[in-house]
């Protein structure tokens, strides 16, 4: 959703009548969320939240925050696996994958330079309430990442297909994590 200067000053206005007014009208619209939506840019998590409202020919994703979701799923097959490997497994990955082996963890993007990255993750995590294993993380690993991340995600993603998309079922093996971690 792109929003003008002028409706997001309409809309923020519409936010501060609806808090001050105490609203509670049927519609299930929470003020608080759209003026966080709008106040940190993400204005594409109204049409997320509140999907009911739109329609399909809305405009598309926004390519980073598709990127987003993507590197946060694969961080949680990674994670999810790598908790589901035997300790000789775990040992075999940090003797190949090396430090990047040993307990493996979604580290976030540079807020320094991916700091839009960082915002659409924060804004996922945090607003959206998806990914909620990464709550409560910080999300800055100052040091870039994104480069990584995409590496990395060339690799899963027909991992992904193999094993299905439901990482509560399905999990990567200890080869395919010393593949996705080698170097990352």
């Amino acid at each position: 959703m792109k929003l003008s200067s002028a409706e997001k000053l309409i809309l923020m206005m519409l936010c501060d009548i609806s808090e001050k007014l105490e609203v509670n009208g049927s519609s299930g619209i929470d003020a608080k969320f759209v003026r966080n939506a709008i106040g940190t840019d993400n204005a594409w998590g109204i049409e997320w939240e509140y999907s009911m409202l739109f329609h399909e020919d809305e405009e598309p994703t926004p390519p980073k925050v598709t990127e987003v979701v993507n590197y946060l799923d694969m961080w949680r097959f990674i994670e999810r696996s790598f908790h589901q490997l035997s300790d000789p497994d775990k040992q075999r990955l940090a003797e190949e994958a090396g430090v990047f082996g040993v307990d493996p963890k979604f580290r976030g993007f540079d807020g320094n330079n991916e700091g839009e990255y960082m915002n659409i993750a924060r804004f996922m995590i945090e607003d959206l309430n998806r990914f909620a294993e990464f709550a409560e993380r910080d999300l800055n690993s100052h040091f870039p990442m994104v480069s990584t991340y995409r590496r990395m995600f060339g690799l899963f993603e027909p991992m992904r297909r193999k094993i299905g998309h439901h990482a509560t079922m399905n999990s990567l093996g200890v080869d395919d994590l010393i593949q996705l971690l080698k170097r990352s």
